[in-house]
């Protein structure tokens, strides 16, 4: 089996993980950077992750977040968040390597689809952000390490435990490292017929 194909069908949510299991600098590195290769709109990379180690901050993160263990045991905890106004600071950059007069085009392009529009502003930094999410659990595995995708916590606590700026809204946690023991079997899936129309509903 193709090793894409392969790895989307076997991604599960890893609920146990190795606590004595560290993941180094650089591999963390490595998976994240990968990670921003994943699409944005006007390619505004308007996801940010938060990399949390420390274990006194993952203690308490744990306790507005259902007391989930795999906050605790996992080797990293990544809080996804949506820089909803994104496309407001200095837009040029996202498109620095390219000709000025291609800057300038996109430059004006994003303030018109944006400004104003404060429910697209945040549609979109989302959806960057759950496209960003499944991109780092894909990179994830093909360095050999296990995820959970995860919500079930107090979205108002947590962002002041990690000290959310003003501009930024929780979307999502991933929990990363080794799994201890392999996930139960799957729910089961709709019948493809159920889930895909052509042309139209």
């Amino acid at each position: 089996m193709n090793a894409i194909i392969e790895a989307i069908r076997t991604r599960r949510a890893q609920k146990s993980f190795d606590p004595s299991y560290t993941i180094s600098d650089e591999e963390l590195t490595s998976i994240l950077d990968t990670t921003r290769y994943a699409p944005t709109a006007f390619n505004l990379q308007n996801y940010r992750f938060l990399v949390v180690r420390d274990a006194e901050q993952r203690r308490k993160i744990k306790e507005v977040a259902w007391n989930q263990p795999q906050i605790e045991e996992c080797a990293a905890l990544i809080i996804i968040c949506a820089d909803t106004q994104a496309w407001q600071k200095d837009p040029a950059r996202y498109w620095k390597d390219t000709p000025e007069q291609v800057q300038e085009l996109y430059t004006g392009m994003i303030r018109q689809y944006y400004e104003g529009k404060p429910q697209v502003q945040r549609d979109e930094a989302f959806r960057s952000s759950g496209i960003a999410a499944y991109a780092l659990m894909m990179a994830a595995a093909a360095h050999g390490l296990q995820t959970c995708p995860m919500d079930g916590f107090d979205f108002g606590s947590v962002a002041e435990i990690i000290r959310l700026p003003k501009d930024y809204e929780l979307v999502m946690f991933v929990a990363l490292g080794k799994g201890l023991e392999a996930p139960k079997g799957r729910g089961g899936f709709l019948p493809l017929e159920e889930i895909v129309a052509h042309d139209t509903f």
